[in-house]
């Protein structure tokens, strides 16, 4: 009974953060069921991938950001209009979000970057601009986790952190809203399909890895926008999860900002791969070189962190007047 009270207390956050979140958060369930019985029925491909991969995707991470959003939100208890701005805000972006992909999807179209009609134009600068606006409200949350006093330091490090990459994962994607050297000379032209790409070195729409659609044979830069977006429940679960270890409050603080350190470096990492058009599959000696420093530098990061010790707690007055008296 215990434990049904704890699961139930647990599942109970998200809706006291922010209802509406919530609500938009589970839609994306009956959302992702749908796209997964077109992936099985549907077999239109929309540049090369499937074309219901692309809102099964965002449905998996809407879900995951939308609730995690709410469960922080939970937390803030000394700023009710940031929960209530941030709650609907989110909320009313990622619902406009999910159905212009699904109205893209089950016209065979791409959602993002599409140029070739009027009304794809629209669609595109109206998805991408909610986005845009949602991700400058977040720092609204980030600046509230950094004011809300929390009783779980590590937590409370993991939150603030984990906010902050997550900010700097989501302004990754205006990169690729940038247009290519070739869809310049077409917008010259005066005739254009796409206006930006998340393919370096290449056009989009080629192979892909199975599940994510990276490229395969060039750079992406969703792969550190991916790495970025979920900073906000990576972080978090390493402080939840070191609660379960003998730590001590200051390493498990110190660990969570090494940590943090870590996975903001990997994201910077990926982005640098892909920057160099080169994919995630195939790292040249100067990756494999980079990526060894970084795991080594984590390394001494987690070690340095596990060696500061709780300080001791301070002996009495009236004990340390005896000690001095007996010397």
């Amino acid at each position: 009974m215990h434990a049904v009270s704890r699961i139930r207390s647990l599942l109970a956050l998200p809706w006291r953060g922010s209802a509406p979140l919530t609500v938009a958060s589970l839609a994306m369930l009956p959302l992702l069921l749908g796209s997964l019985v077109g992936l099985w029925l549907d077999p239109r491909t929309v540049l090369g991938a499937p074309v219901w991969l692309k809102p099964a995707k965002f449905a998996i991470s809407v879900l995951l950001y939308g609730l995690t959003l709410s469960w922080i939100l939970s937390l803030l208890g000394d700023h009710p209009r940031t929960r209530r701005i941030v709650g609907w805000s989110s909320a009313i972006v990622l619902v406009l979000e999910l159905a212009i992909i699904c109205t893209q999807a089950a016209r065979g179209v791409p959602s993002h970057f599409n140029a070739s009609t009027v009304l794809d134009r629209v669609l595109y600068i109206v998805m991408g601009s909610a986005i845009g606006a949602q991700t400058v409200i977040s720092v609204l949350v980030a600046v509230a986790l950094w004011r809300q006093r929390l009783p779980d330091a590590p937590l409370a490090w993991a939150l603030r952190l984990g906010m902050m990459v997550t900010i700097v994962g989501a302004s990754l994607g205006g990169m690729m809203t940038r247009p290519t050297q070739a869809q310049l000379a077409e917008l010259r032209s005066g005739q254009v399909s796409a206006l930006g790409a998340h393919t370096v070195g290449a056009a989009d729409g080629g192979a892909g890895l199975p599940g994510t659609g990276w490229s395969s044979e060039h750079g992406d830069l969703r792969v550190a926008h991916f790495l970025g977006l979920h900073a906000l429940q990576l972080l978090p679960l390493v402080a939840l999860g070191l609660r379960r270890t003998r730590l001590g409050e200051r390493q498990r603080v110190r660990l969570v900002k090494a940590a943090a350190g870590s996975y903001a470096a990997l994201v910077g990492l990926g982005l640098w791969q892909a920057l160099r058009g080169q994919s995630l599959l195939a790292p040249d000696a100067t990756t494999w070189t980079a990526a060894a420093v970084w795991l080594g530098a984590s390394a001494l990061a987690a070690g340095v962190a596990l060696r500061v010790r709780s300080a001791a707690p301070a002996a009495p007055r009236s004990h340390r007047l005896v000690q001095a008296r007996e010397c």
